[in-house]
């Protein structure tokens, strides 16, 4: 039977079904979120004179939830239209609305008792063969079916989303003891295609696969942290982007979370698995116990791990726990020299080996830490789950890591992280023996671009299922490597498609960079069919190298700088007039010159989590890579008859001016960033360079032929200039812009009406390219431009003067 999904009913407005709806949404379907009548009236209401049977008071719980979840940072949708997908109801009047739907989550509170009584209610109008789901974080998926009829069992299993839905790519499904595998199947294919998620299927045992280990190694630090005499912000120095793992590390992400939604997990945990071999560690250290004592929940109360505080002058500070005293203090700098070691390592999974062998507290704490992680995960094979990897692909997926566990392993090494189990007074799992004693040095290899995993009931290397719709450029890029410097690496990705992959400091964009597109257009033009310009590190790409344009800029190499941004310039042209098509494939920060990359391609793929614009005024400059240039060029293709001209180039202008950044790439369409029918956007993030070589193929096939350079670009000269400064000196006057602002604006200004020209004309790409270079140029003689731009290279932030 072959599913189509195109409504879905989200049952509990929390939240959790509240992000679970907007997702769903986010990807185009249909949705019916209900929630509970309210028993009483409001304040509100009262005095509006309405009484409980009015469908305002009836419905007013799940519309209260969804507002909130729409206006909360960072929004669960792509585009706040998108909302215009959901439709709220109640679970009395609307409930037989879920015969007409084709999956129902139910996402009601984490009670066994109230989730069965909401799913024989469901059970009453739900429509045979329709899926019906419990999000849930650890309650066995067994007792919530007990009861229903056999169609519900086959249609039934676990989906547990992990909050919030939107950002968190984990998506587990636990099948019930009578779920079909077409359902299981159907669940796996959808939630990775469709949602976007890394889909794991995992074992009904308490806490799942995410959970059991991501709550085993909080719990873990938690006792660690006392018995080293650790504070929280060593841990949080020590547990953060340093191993791979979010900013907020250990503390700040329970603090986020909730420290009752960890200490529900971890007691659930240890009531039902008393047969853990690390029991203890799941028992509450009495600091924790005193904290739910005091309601120090973390951000939701106020205060938690951490304290915002006012100062006597006003200013805000924020304060640290200390675990002794359970009082708040001034933070105290975490430094260790072990970390001083690994600043020049870029990879995080070259550091492990550093890490672990470091002389100071550090080493200590990453010897235990990790000696408890291995010897834990791998006693819960054939536990949770039977296959290694998805352990990896759950840490990775729901709790942000870099690295999953067995691959931290492969990293330490096999052998050696044996060795640091042994030092511990722990052990491994007997599997770990077999595939030691079998020869076998690693949990994972790479063959033929694809990555494989040990099999333990095999005793041999397997492959990793589902890889097929993905190109992984880590396996590919030693055996299918073209070219490479400094800052790029070329790939040939099959098929007549060539990858220019960035491999600069945050895909940074410099000399390097720009000799490497250059490249990668030679032996594009001469040995392939398209290109592709796409990468899997964090973000696509930062911008240009300010450092670089910094230092020349103080050096006076004015006529350096000059060739630099020409440089720059042609790139991104031949980019759109190279004799081969060109696809970009932007994800994550792509601003600046990564931007500016984006705009020239002859089309763009992007992943739907791009955070993209043109950002330049940050730093006291206008966008020099063809950005502003561009910009004018797309105002002038939408001018029309009936449209007033002005106003159109205006919100360009202005997008440019505010350094607007889409906040994802849906909103990169209102910004003329992305071109509707001609870009797309793909929700999973792991297809993205798979679709982009596609559609590169799909081009070349279809005869793509090297457009002529434009000539036709229409500016309207004088008449927009001077209604830009006219702007600019009423915004400075009323001190919503400093002089310097001012300065920047009019030369943008200058650029994207074309020059003083008398009247509108119609002028070519190089002659607005020019403008732009030499207004560029202008800018970067202003000391208050260097201060800006020495200020974001010391602090990474904008300065506005």
């Amino acid at each position: 039977m072959k599913r189509h999904i195109k409504k879905v009913a989200v049952i509990g407005s929390g939240i959790m079904g509240s992000g679970i709806a907007c997702h769903f949404a986010n990807i185009g379907v249909e949705v019916l979120l209900l929630d509970i009548v309210p028993r009483e009236l409001n304040d509100k209401e009262k005095a509006m004179g309405l009484t409980l049977e009015d469908k305002a008071v009836r419905n007013r719980l799940v519309n209260n939830s969804l507002a909130t979840a729409l206006k909360s940072k960072p929004s669960p949708i792509y585009h706040q239209k998108f909302a215009q997908r959901i439709t709220t109801g109640n679970l009395e009047d609307d409930i037989a609305k879920v015969a007409k739907v084709d999956w129902i989550i139910e996402v009601v509170v984490e009670r066994l008792d109230i989730k069965k009584m909401v799913l024989e209610n469901l059970e009453k109008h739900r429509k045979p063969g329709t899926l019906i789901t419990s999000n849930t974080s650890g309650i066995p998926i067994k007792f919530m079916s007990e009861g229903r009829s056999d169609d519900f069992q086959e249609h039934f299993c676990g989906t547990h989303f992990f909050n919030p839905a939107r950002y968190l790519k984990l998506f587990e499904i636990i099948p019930g003891p009578k779920t079909s595998s077409e359902v299981l199947d159907f669940l796996n294919g959808y939630g990775e295609q469709f949602l976007g998620k890394t889909s794991v299927v995992a074992k009904d045992t308490p806490a799942f696969i995410g959970n059991r280990i991501g709550i085993f190694s909080i719990q873990s630090l938690f006792h660690a942290v006392k018995d080293m005499g650790l504070t929280i912000e060593e841990v949080d120095k020590l547990t953060g982007p340093v191993i791979g793992r979010p900013k907020s590390a250990t503390f700040r992400t329970v603090d986020v979370v909730g420290l009752d939604t960890l200490v529900h997990v971890a007691n659930g945990i240890a009531e039902n698995c008393p047969k853990d071999e690390r029991h203890e560690l799941f028992q509450l250290p009495d600091f924790i116990k005193t904290m739910v004592e005091n309601k120090w929940l973390g951000s939701k109360t106020g205060q938690g791990f951490y304290k915002k505080t006012k100062k006597a002058d006003g200013a805000s500070e924020i304060l640290s726990l200390d675990l002794d005293s359970l009082e708040y203090r001034s933070k105290k700098r975490a430094q260790f020299a072990t970390l001083e070691q690994t600043k020049t390592i870029d990879k995080v999974v070259d550091r492990f080996k550093v890490l672990v062998q470091g002389k100071d507290k550090a080493g200590e704490f990453y010897r235990k830490s990790f000696a408890a992680l291995f010897s834990y995960v791998s006693h819960r094979i054939p536990e949770i789950t039977d296959e290694l990897y998805k352990i990896d692909d759950a840490m990775k997926a729901g709790f942000g890591w870099e690295h999953g566990p067995f691959q931290i392993w492969d990293a330490i090494g096999v052998q050696e992280g044996l060795a640091l189990i042994q030092a511990e007074g722990l052990e491994t799992a007997s599997w770990i023996k077999d595939m030691d004693a079998a020869g076998i040095g690693s949990f994972y290899s790479v063959t033929d671009g694809a990555t494989h995993y040990y099999d333990i009931p095999k005793k041999a290397m397997e492959k990793v299922p589902g890889q097929d719709a993905f190109i992984i450029l880590d396996n590919i890029r030693q055996s299918k490597e073209v070219f490479k410097n400094s800052g790029v690496v070329l790939e040939d990705l099959g098929d007549g498609i060539l990858n220019v992959e960035f491999q600069s400091k945050m895909n940074t964009i410099g000399g390097d960079v720009l000799a490497g597109l250059n490249k990668a257009f030679d032996i594009a033009e001469k040995d392939f069919q398209g290109l592709v310009v796409g990468n899997q590190a964090a973000n696509f790409s930062v911008g240009a190298n300010i450092g670089m344009i910094f230092m020349l800029a103080v050096e006076q190499e004015y006529d350096e700088l000059n060739m630099a941004i020409k440089m720059f310039q042609d790139t991104v042209m031949r980019m759109r007039y190279s004799a081969i098509p060109t696809v970009a494939a932007p994800h994550g920060m792509t601003l600046g010159g990564g931007c500016e990359i984006s705009l020239h391609a002859d089309k763009v793929v992007a992943a739907a989590e791009t955070y993209i614009g043109l950002v330049e005024f940050g730093v006291g400059v206008i966008p020099g890579g063809g950005g502003s240039k561009e910009f004018a060029l797309r105002a002038a293709d939408t001018f029309k008859k009936n449209d007033v001209e002005l106003n159109v180039l205006q919100e360009y202008f202005l997008t440019i001016g505010m350094a607007k950044v889409s906040t994802s790439a849906y909103e990169a369409y209102d910004l003329g960033i992305l071109q509707k029918g001609k870009d797309i956007v793909v929700v999973n993030k792991d297809r993205q360079i798979a679709t982009a070589k596609a559609h590169a193929k799909l081009m070349a096939e279809a005869g793509y032929t090297q457009p002529p350079r434009r000539r036709d670009v229409k500016v309207l000269g004088k008449q927009a200039l001077g209604m830009f400064l006219v702007g600019t000196d009423a915004m400075e006057a009323s001190h919503y812009i400093s002089e310097h602002d001012k300065k920047i604006a009019n030369k943008l200004a200058y650029v994207m009406a074309g020059g003083d020209l008398s009247e509108p004309t119609r002028v070519s790409e190089q002659y607005l390219l020019d403008l732009e270079r030499e207004a560029f140029l202008s800018l970067c003689t202003e000391r208050k431009t260097l201060e800006r731009i020495q200020h974001m290279l010391k602090t990474g932030k904008p300065l506005r003067n």
